[in-house]
């Protein structure tokens, strides 16, 4: 059953992802940052629905970004950071909570989806590029003084969900430098009730590989739990920073696995 309907869930994500499109194309443009955020966060709960997969949230998300709505709050924004898995964590997340996401300039090169995670305001990051940290740090503080919040992966890669690599520190600089809350959030997926692997992009796995996976599970289930913030003021490094919400998130997930 989960095989026959995978070719009708395919069909429908296309469709979904060039309307997506469309709408981003066509709408975007005289729209103001807080309604663009509704229909990205609409938007990436439809792109779970058609792939056969519910999104669960736990704990308190951090709250809208008032700033974004054109509301002048003279307070910053806060970066959200997460373990990662897959390429469908960002609508995950973005269907949970209004965020801009940082990546690897990879991503924006995607078929289709690369197109429209770029139209949806993310930030990319070239690896490899001599200070390209120092310049994509300037962008979040720029972003996070506007008071948005930001979403990050400090793993810096995929795993295949059953461990939380070391966060890498550089990209939580910006935070400490505006006093932004970081907020750990513990992701992991589960098809009746026990983990999954299903949707994983890690190890030889091609995207196409992942994308199947994710369309054939039974009862996929992507939880979100989000954790208390972290007050940077009270970490004395960034990479104390990125320790503290490394634990906290390997705890969650050490905790759910029990």
């Amino acid at each position: 059953m989960r095989h026959v309907l995978a070719p009708l869930r395919a069909v429908a994500l296309l469709l979904h992802v060039l309307g997506g499109i469309l709408i981003a194309l066509v709408c975007f443009g005289p729209l103001d940052q807080g309604r663009r955020n509704r229909i990205i966060g609409a938007w990436s709960r439809g792109v779970l629905r058609v792939c056969g997969a519910r999104l669960a949230v736990a704990g308190a998300a951090p709250a809208p970004d008032l700033a974004a709505t054109g509301i002048a709050t003279g307070t910053n924004g806060r970066v959200v950071v997460a373990n990662h898995i897959s390429w469908i964590d960002v609508f995950a997340l973005d269907g949970a909570i209004p965020c801009r996401f940082v990546a690897k300039s990879e991503i924006g090169r995607w078929p289709l989806l690369g197109w429209l995670v770029s139209l949806a305001g993310t930030l990319y990051i070239e690896r490899g590029r001599r200070h390209a940290v120092a310049a994509i740090n300037r962008t979040l503080r720029e972003h996070l003084q506007r008071g948005e919040t930001l979403a990050l992966f400090p793993e810096g890669t995929t795993t295949n969900g059953s461990t939380v690599l070391p966060f890498h520190a550089n990209l939580l600089a910006p935070a400490m430098d505006v006093s932004a809350p970081v907020w750990p959030v513990a992701l992991r997926y589960t098809e009746r009730g026990r983990c999954s692997t299903a949707a994983a992009f890690d190890g030889d796995r091609t995207l196409l590989q992942s994308l199947w996976g994710t369309l054939t599970a039974d009862g996929l289930v992507i939880e979100l739990t989000f954790l208390p913030p972290i007050d940077v003021d009270q970490s004395p490094t960034r990479h104390a920073l990125a320790d503290a919400a490394h634990g906290a998130i390997a705890a969650q997930l050490s905790a759910l696995s029990r």
